[in-house]
């Protein structure tokens, strides 16, 4: 059975990732979390502009409009999985994307931790039990999209943002979860590369086959398109995109009393290079919480 046949035909809580299927695992219970106790400077990061990155668009960089190839096959990579196949007659698809922004590193535990203290909202307390400079993980997907909506919230009413960010969203855009093409797009550019920096694996540039995760930016890419850090390694991103057969195409409104899966990208600490390519495509029930998957946020139109 193909993992398309197994994500379509299993039922109740789901993390499937290609190189091992679909595994049934128990989410944990919400809880009012204790406040967490915030560090007063973080290095690197704004402790007055909610912990976000210290630079001139508080860790936002922008991915320019225009088409790329989305997808592969093994006769372009060896160790490309059958979900990563555009059809059965065409390995890779052009994908025209539109300009938008994407955070140059993954959401951080004092960045959630914040939004946790302001919102009082239900969180696990194993979410903010990492450094505060780590990824964010043992995150839902509805817990993700919260923490978007809050954060276009205090960006849109606050003085401390920059001007290029909030003429976006006086137009409109919105912070939310990248969609699928938009993280492929923002991983490998527009020349096709299998890794954020090229078409062979280099250790030191992730953090993956790895006992934990790192402090975001310890795997900051020069040689990556948009020179952004993470895109490979360190935790499985979380996208607004339901996972769904290829080709890609944007999905305007979405059901979300029916049952679907989100996709996830990047891979994790925890994973060998076949699954941190630019390409793989994980899939997740929005309701799992685990200790390798975290996110990162967009500004979209």
């Amino acid at each position: 059975m193909t993992l398309r046949e197994r994500l379509y035909q299993s039922a109740g809580v789901l993390t499937c990732i290609a190189s091992l299927g679909c595994q049934s695992i128990n989410t944990d219970a919400t809880i009012v979390a204790d406040t967490p106790e915030l560090p007063e400077v973080l290095d690197g990061f704004r402790a007055d502009s909610w912990y976000l990155p210290d630079d001139d668009l508080l860790g936002f960089v922008k991915i320019p409009s225009g088409p790329f190839h989305m997808g592969s096959d093994r006769t372009l990579d060896s160790q490309a999985f059958d979900n990563e196949r555009w059809s059965s007659s065409t390995p890779q698809g052009f994908v025209d994307v539109d300009e938008f922004y994407i955070g140059r590193s993954e959401v951080t535990v004092a960045q959630f931790a914040t939004f946790v203290v302001n919102t009082r909202v239900q969180v696990s307390a194993d979410a903010l039990t990492r450094n505060p400079d780590h990824p964010v993980t043992s995150v839902s997907w509805p817990d993700a999209l919260a923490y978007c909506r809050w954060l276009q919230e205090v960006l849109s009413t606050s003085e401390n943002v920059p001007e290029e960010l909030k003429e976006l969203l006086r137009n409109g855009w919105h912070v939310t979860l990248p969609n699928e093409a938009e993280w492929e797009k923002a991983a490998r550019g527009s020349d096709g590369r299998t890794y954020p920096w090229g078409n062979m694996p280099r250790p030191e540039a992730a953090n993956y086959s790895a006992p934990d995760t790192q402090p975001v930016g310890n795997g900051t890419c020069n040689d990556c398109a948009y020179n952004l850090s993470d895109m490979a390694g360190n935790v499985w991103e979380l996208t607004r995109s339901p996972y769904l057969p290829y080709p890609f195409a944007v999905i305007p409104s979405m059901d979300l009393t029916s049952d679907a899966l989100f996709v996830m990208r990047g891979g994790s600490y925890t994973d060998g290079q076949n699954l941190v390519r630019t390409t793989t495509r994980g899939g997740i029930d929005p309701g799992v919480r685990r200790p390798f998957i975290g996110f990162r946020v967009a500004i979209t139109r």
